[in-house]
């Protein structure tokens, strides 16, 4: 147990700071290394860690890899940034519809994938309106957390909720609809607190390479065919539970047929897919699946409260915000969805759902969607300090939270969540 707590807490450090000064270490390198570290030391067999390895994830995000290349080279987030400065003129009105759109977007196809098309025309939006891009892509994030509690296709732990609680696509719309809305409005007035002061007037777009950019071709014969499958995959996403089809498999065909049917050659698609995040990611799963294989994650475990009640809703938000930016809030949800099954009634389950959500904002590493932003900022020239993030995610946090409990507990006393 010892060994898997260092383990996780020095992966933890290297994914936190980014690059540690005294050694040659980044986000990618830290969690392939305590991977390698967690077989290598016996934590976890090399079966037990394939095992651990969440290949829905992966799978959704490579299948979201491969449309996202190809709408790169056909000029789709070129046009789509143009469109977006267009409408957001002002540093103010662009914030606020990146995290509006980013919210709403994010509460009908899966977070993960609506952060990894967004982030790239925030940026580009960003330099042409002379705006620091950091501010609003952590927004981005936020909003993206945020939207995805409203249903259950928002974010990969809402699906795995929603498939072992048996909870409705529109009972579980109705009960966290007004979290999310809610917590919309309270991630706005912290960004306002924030940097409010910075964002306030007009600020001219500015030529460059931006300039450029805005003006490079776009292959419109070629966005006839990969924008249909983006709105398919879309579709699919929101129509997946009553299709039968799984997200991950919608994803996937998705971004074979923009690959195939695309202008764009299949093995320059195949080379510009980001392996190097999946590899992260793939790491990450190990990681967190040796820590909770060695009894590290415990502790959180026993402080859970399983009682449908105010306590319960409670306990079951302090555990997911604490253990959250430890495990990321996908693993945390698989390993306390045994536990919440001895529950009774829909109270705990929407509780996880709304507390693992909404907790993974604390942190840069709380949530899937952070990590994917970090790292596609990265590769774009932006840096996102965890410091940065962590100012603004704690007090987002708290806020939504506590809005959170106070929503669900209303629900609960009136006699509608049950």
């Amino acid at each position: 147990m010892l060994l898997a707590g260092l383990i996780l807490a020095g992966s933890y450090l290297g994914i936190a700071f980014t690059r540690l000064p005294w050694v040659n270490i980044d986000r990618p390198a830290a969690a392939m290394t305590g991977a390698v570290l967690m077989v290598a030391l016996g934590v976890l067999t090399f079966d037990q860690a394939v095992q651990a390895i969440d290949y829905n994830t992966l799978a959704l995000l490579l299948g979201m890899m491969l449309l996202v290349v190809v709408l790169q080279s056909q000029g789709f987030f070129t046009l789509l940034a143009s469109r977006y400065v267009t409408i957001a003129n002002s540093p103010a009105r662009l914030v606020t519809s990146v995290v509006v759109l980013t919210a709403v977007c994010s509460a009908f196809m899966v977070n993960d994938v609506v952060v990894l098309l967004f982030t790239p025309v925030v940026i580009q939006a960003c330099r042409v309106q002379r705006v620091n891009p950091v501010p609003v892509l952590i927004a981005e994030a936020l909003a993206s957390n945020i939207g995805s509690t409203a249903t259950i296709v928002g974010n990969p732990q809402n699906m795995l909720i929603g498939v072992t609680s048996g909870i409705s696509f529109a009972r579980f719309f109705a009960y966290l609809t007004p979290v999310a809305v809610a917590s919309t409005g309270l991630l706005l007035a912290a960004l306002w607190l924030f940097y409010g002061k910075t964002w306030k007037g007009k600020h001219e777009a500015v030529a460059g390479p931006v300039g450029q950019t805005q003006t490079a071709t776009v292959d419109a014969r070629g966005l006839r065919r990969s924008v249909p499958i983006l709105l398919a995959a879309m579709t699919g996403f929101f129509l997946s539970s009553f299709i039968g089809v799984r997200i991950p498999v919608i994803a996937l065909v998705a971004g074979v047929a923009a690959m195939l049917f695309s202008r764009v050659k299949p093995s320059e698609v195949i080379k510009r897919v980001d392996w190097v995040l999946l590899l992260f990611f793939g790491g990450l799963f190990v990681v967190i699946g040796g820590a909770r294989q060695a009894g590290v994650l415990d502790v959180f475990l026993e402080r859970v409260q399983v009682s449908p009640n105010l306590a319960g809703i409670v306990s079951v938000h302090a555990v997911s915000v604490v253990a959250s930016q430890l495990v990321s809030n996908v693993p945390l949800t698989v390993l306390l969805i045994p536990l919440l099954q001895k529950a009774p009634g829909d109270t705990l389950w929407i509780s996880l759902a709304s507390g693992a959500t909404l907790g993974g904002n604390a942190t840069l590493v709380g949530a899937m969607a952070n990590l994917i932003v970090a790292e596609v900022a990265y590769r774009e020239g932006v840096v996102i300090k965890f410091s940065e993030f962590l100012k603004v995610g704690l007090v987002v946090t708290a806020a939504t939270i506590v809005a959170s409990i106070g929503i669900l507990w209303l629900e609960y006393a009136a006699g509608f969540l049950r």
